[in-house]
């Protein structure tokens, strides 16, 4: 018997470890509220799981585009240390963004 047949047997334990918080206080338009209230009541959350859900979503989505970004420019460093011109090197990296698309 395999350690995943084993594990497969036993329940699930979800552990959440605390994260340091920080309390602000953000002013948005009035019927911005009374959108989220009515996705929250729809989802069956509350207004501020909600807006933490959007935050996360959005930041983990432009925190991906910045490592992309980096990961380009220090391919673009490489490609001019290895003697590539700067016409190859953008030519290189159009690829490489089109690609990705």
């Amino acid at each position: 018997m395999s350690n995943l047949d084993r594990d497969l047997g036993k329940p699930m334990e979800l552990t959440v470890r605390p994260r340091a918080a920080e309390t602000v206080t953000l002013q948005i338009p009035r019927d911005t509220l009374a959108s989220l209230k009515k996705v929250a009541h729809q989802r069956d959350m509350s207004v501020e799981a909600l807006m933490k859900l959007y935050i996360g979503k959005c930041l983990r989505q432009d925190l991906t585009q910045l490592f992309a970004d980096q990961v380009l420019d220090s391919t673009a460093k490489v490609l001019t240390r290895h003697h590539h011109s700067d016409a190859e090197v953008a030519q290189i990296l159009q690829e490489i963004r089109a690609e990705n698309q």
